[in-house]
């Protein structure tokens, strides 16, 4: 039986602004998925995502990410991210992206290490041993069989995300001032974000 969903929901009171999280992305299927599980914040937070099947490269994500900002006006109160793998990427490329997201206090910046699917790991277990994105995938399986780049967000709790927020904490430590250099991931940052925006 499948761990019970959260209902998120807000106190009743005065109509609120949706705040806005636009998130450029590398993936086009996993990453808009799981942060789809937020989508119970609706009535509070709107998820815009930026993806591109073919443009994964760091450069192409942050190009994505600065077209929409060039039309779109981005209140104080919205965030925008950035999210990406380490995969083969060089510091190089993975530093124009910290870089920027450093221009404003509402932008941000999420790395996995080795890639995103060490976030959805966590949910699951500490992680330990995973050095590689074979091995990552592999013990991923273990837990959702028959996750390929696509996951059912039903099977992700409330307990569970909690979980994997204190896991990828534990890992860094301290916390690291750009994106991680061994297995790990920033992610836990964007989703504590979407959190606290959503009690506010």
């Amino acid at each position: 039986m499948p761990p019970k969903r959260r209902k998120f929901s807000r106190p009743l009171g005065e109509r609120r602004y949706r705040k806005i999280f636009i998130l450029a992305v590398e993936g086009a299927k996993t990453e808009p998925q799981y942060f789809d599980i937020f989508k119970d914040y609706n009535s509070v937070i709107q998820m815009i995502y930026l993806k591109d099947k073919h443009e994964s490269s760091p450069q192409q994500v942050l190009d994505r990410m600065k077209k929409y900002l060039k039309r779109e006006s981005l209140k104080k109160t919205d965030q925008a991210w950035l999210v990406v793998d380490k995969d083969q990427w060089t510091n190089e490329q993975l530093s124009q992206l910290y870089r920027w997201s450093q221009q404003a206090d509402n932008y941000g910046f999420a790395l996995s290490n080795p890639k995103f699917e060490f976030w959805l790991l966590l949910h699951f277990e500490d992680g330990s041993g995973v050095n590689s994105s074979q091995i990552c995938s592999r013990r991923l399986k273990r837990y959702l069989p028959i996750y390929d780049k696509g996951i059912d967000i039903r099977k992700i709790s409330e307990t569970m995300i909690a979980d994997a927020i204190r896991r990828a904490k534990q890992r860094d430590k301290p916390p690291c001032g750009d994106w991680p250099r061994n297995t790990g991931t920033t992610v836990y940052k964007l989703v504590e974000s979407i959190q606290e925006s959503s009690t506010r």
